[in-house]
């Protein structure tokens, strides 16, 4: 029992490990997730006479094992330019929502603030002026 079970935990973080690595090859590659660095490199075999060579992008140290990178150049390509035009239209976004937010700003900053010393607070619809706390604290203090 003990030996099945170890058995399954090393299946399923090997499984684990190759999900993991499809994931990773979004976009241009930069590292294999060992470590070592990817390369451009250009297959020589020709298919066709009409097609020289394919690029690839790939690990440095790559084996045929599921576990290393060799990715296509037009797809690393492709995926790079996607996710760079998502990062475009959230900064335009961005800088939309800031210019309105200071437009907003300036067109408040230049209307006209009530004056402080004709009002001190409000209450339920109604404005108390500085002459009516002024009445009001002197009657209330007379007992």
């Amino acid at each position: 029992m003990e030996e099945e079970l170890r058995d399954m935990k090393a299946h399923k973080s090997y499984y684990n490990m190759l999900h993991f690595v499809a994931n990773a090859q979004q976009g241009i590659p930069k590292l294999c997730p060992y470590g070592s660095i990817t390369k451009e490199v250009v297959d020589e075999e020709d298919t066709y006479d009409y097609l020289p060579g394919r690029r690839y992008f790939i690990c440095k140290d790559y084996e045929n094992d599921g576990m290393h990178f060799r990715q296509p150049w037009v797809m690393g390509m492709q995926q790079e330019v996607e996710r760079l035009k998502e990062r475009f239209h959230e900064q335009e976004k961005l800088l939309r929502e800031c210019e309105a937010l200071k437009q907003w700003y300036q067109k408040s900053s230049t209307r006209e603030a009530p004056n402080p010393e004709t009002v001190l607070f409000s209450t339920k619809g109604t404005t108390t002026t500085n002459s009516d706390t002024e009445i009001v604290k002197s009657t209330s203090s007379k007992p």
